[in-house]
């Protein structure tokens, strides 16, 4: 009788030990959801510092409008990969004021390059001579800016 009452106790006392370290969950945990913007600045860091490849578009080397390209797939905007002059041709205008903000596609040099904006100072592109990498809106740029386009995300 003896043995039957610490066999009781412990598998009481086994039962209180796992209870407490299991706490009671009333609702599921919330699951973070990346924004969209975060996951569009994640995917750039990715792939800087490949180096141009003329009509690539990844994941070892990209031209201009192959990076444009990739960032937005490996976000979920799927659109025809094509060259920078036909994407500046089938995007939107952005919303007064939205042209130098982050993610709005900027397009130079008569439509033939393209990047995309970090901030009202530089901007994301695949340079032919540095690869993918940041580069401010120096007067060089500046002289050759044609115009923005705005993703729908």
């Amino acid at each position: 009788m003896k043995k039957l009452a610490i066999v009781v106790a412990s598998a009481g006392l086994c039962c209180t030990l796992v209870a407490q370290a299991r706490p009671h969950q009333t609702e599921p945990a919330a699951v973070a959801v990346p924004d969209f913007w975060s996951g569009v600045k994640n995917s750039i860091q990715t792939h800087l510092g490949k180096p141009y490849a003329w009509g690539s578009s990844g994941l070892k080397s990209y031209d201009c409008s192959g990076f444009v390209w990739r960032v937005m797939y490996d976000n979920g905007v799927f659109f025809k990969r094509t060259t920078a002059r036909k994407l500046y041709l089938s995007l939107p205008k952005p919303a007064s004021g939205d042209d130098r903000k982050f993610g709005t596609i900027v397009f130079f040099d008569n439509l033939k390059h393209c990047g995309i904006v970090n901030d009202g100072k530089s901007f994301y592109h695949a340079a032919t001579t540095a690869g993918t990498r940041l580069a401010p809106f120096t007067p060089f740029w500046r002289a050759k800016l044609v115009g923005f386009r705005r993703l729908q995300k």
